[in-house]
């Protein structure tokens, strides 16, 4: 529920703090006082689009705070979805600087604005006059039911199901759009694969080709250096194997005389060890290194052809080359077992068909059940509202096809007269019926505890008298199951809240300035009595004020 909003720098309010209670909540006040601005400055706080122009001094930034009490568990999974703590108070903050920039946070965490929006919209439901319109929304419709029917599980699994069997769907037609395509092209892809599978294409090829073509393009020369490096390490007068021998000998000899050069007789010994090693190595390199002219034309031959099917195929690299050879291989693989692809694919769909009928069925089941407690408690409630004989019943009709959320075609059914049929409530509902049979479902619905708080501004706008206090009731007792805010003209229904807040314009600064407070019981008298006879407060109008507040 909401415990407290915070509003400071908002379009006529420079700083407002009010807490708000459990049960049956009333605003009232003048029209233009600033009952529309505070449910403004809550839709913002709750994620809605910032009117640039709200500040209400334009060199300071606005900030509206909305404090909410969360008892219900159920919400844990969307705060943990867009890591943010589940805690037991949650505080959506909005801000909006003199640059225009926006920023939104609840529990001090920076969000988006469309995560602000998705969580607020589970918090609050606010209803407007104009709101009573989606009655007629097929959408809205099915959404009313599916709550009655607490269809919240199933309809999650359904719609995974669906979204699978449009996946399987649209891969058997993407199958059969292959099978009626030209055979040519099959051919021509067989053809370049043909060519590719000839030039039998080896990992690594390319590059291990390039490289001895380098060596045996270089051979001569690599030849003579390796000549020159045997000769200066073994094949010559000065050979540097033959000095290190002559220098081990000597230091031998010398150790005797000073004892100091045996570990430089060690060193060098060691160093002759690798210096042995060096020379095999150069030796064997060298007998290795024979220029072969057949070799040298075959692997140049082999390069241009390697060379050719990259260009020819407008590839960049070697492994693209043989990327192209695979996925040209799958393609003609598929085409020529299409008939038995297009068969397992047409059972695959046919298995995900039945368990969506499945789920489909269900959702019908409980729809239907629910559409029949819904029908008789709307009508039970709206005949209480100055319409004796209306009837609201919902129509659930299986169709053919999926759709999104089931099988069903929803219709809210609707007559206010006597020896009417019910028929399509688009045609059969005026606007204060609609307003009156929004009430009537909205109260319906609170019962299953489909949202923490509901506010209504000024649903009740056109009724009066006996109609007014029936609404008051409904109200009243839909306070029982959720917090219900009420902005209200009208003293019947003003009369029957538990907390009664009063909205009010001062005008004494140098700019008008919006307030609310709360009113205790002689203030409340004082008011309904106003509100009974347009601001004039007469002894009759007190009287009918206690009376209508017993």
């Amino acid at each position: 529920m909401l415990k407290q909003l915070h509003i400071s720098n908002y379009a006529l309010i420079d700083e407002l703090n009010v807490s708000f209670e459990s049960g049956f909540n009333v605003i009232t006040g003048e029209t233009g006082a600033g009952k529309s601005i505070l449910l403004g400055a809550l839709g913002f706080a709750l994620g809605d689009r910032a009117d640039t122009n709200i500040l209400y001094d334009k060199e300071k930034k606005c900030v509206v705070e909305a404090q909410f009490v969360l008892t219900n568990a159920t919400l844990k999974p969307l705060f943990e979805e867009n890591d943010l703590d589940f805690e037991t108070e949650c505080i959506f903050r909005r801000e909006l600087n003199p640059q225009k920039k926006s920023r939104a946070f609840i529990n001090d965490t920076p969000v988006a604005l469309q995560t602000m929006k998705e969580i607020g919209n589970q918090l609050v439901d606010i209803h407007s006059q104009h709101d009573s319109l989606l009655l007629t929304d097929a959408d809205f419709q099915l959404k009313l039911l599916d709550e009655i029917a607490q269809n919240g599980t199933i309809l999650a699994e359904y719609q995974t199901k669906y979204g699978q069997y449009n996946a399987l769907k649209r891969k058997l037609n993407e199958l059969k759009e292959i099978a009626t395509k030209n055979t040519a092209e099959n051919d021509y892809l067989k053809f370049q694969l043909d060519e590719l599978d000839k030039a039998d294409l080896k990992e690594g090829e390319y590059a291990d080709i390039e490289q001895t073509l380098s060596v045996m393009e270089n051979a001569e020369e690599i030849k003579t250096l390796l000549v020159t490096a045997n000769g200066l390490m073994d094949d010559s007068e000065n050979a540097i194997l033959g000095q290190v021998n002559e220098l081990t000998s000597t230091l031998q000899k010398m150790k005797h005389l000073l004892p100091d050069t045996e570990e430089l007789a060690e060193r060098v010994e060691n160093l002759k060890v690798e210096l042995k090693d060096i020379a095999y190595d150069l030796r064997r390199k060298e007998d290795e290194t024979q220029f072969d002219e057949g070799q040298l034309q075959s692997l140049q031959e082999r390069y241009d052809l390697l060379s050719r099917l990259m260009m020819k195929h407008h590839v960049s690299g070697f492994e693209e080359l043989i990327t192209l050879r695979d996925n040209l291989k799958e393609k003609v693989n598929a085409f020529e077992n299409i008939d038995e692809t297009i068969a397992q694919a047409e059972r695959n769909l046919k298995n995900s068909e039945k368990q969506l009928s499945v789920l489909a069925k269900t959702l019908h089941d409980k729809r239907c059940e629910a559409a029949t407690i819904f029908g008789e408690k709307v009508t039970t409630l709206v005949q209480q509202l100055a319409m004796p004989f209306a009837q609201f019943q919902v129509s659930v009709e299986r169709q053919d096809s999926f759709g999104s959320k089931g099988s069903d075609e929803i219709r809210f059914l609707f007559s206010a007269n006597k020896g009417i049929a019910v028929d399509d409530l688009r045609r059969m509902a005026s606007g204060g019926e609609l307003s009156r049979l929004m009430l009537s479902i909205k109260s319906a619905v609170s019962e299953y505890n489909y949202i923490p708080t509901l506010i209504f501004d000024e649903i009740d706008t056109g009724v009066s008298g006996e109609v007014a206090a029936k609404i008051g009731g409904i109200m009243r007792q839909m306070g029982h199951s959720l917090q219900l805010i009420s902005i209200t003209h009208l003293p019947q229904v003003a009369s029957q809240a538990e907390h009664h807040y009063f909205i009010y314009k001062d005008n004494k600064g140098e700019r008008t300035q919006s307030h609310i407070r709360v009113l205790q019981r002689e203030d409340r008298i004082t008011e309904i009595a106003k509100m009974l006879s347009n601001d004039q407060v007469t002894p009759e109008a007190l009287k009918a004020a206690e009376v209508l507040l017993k």
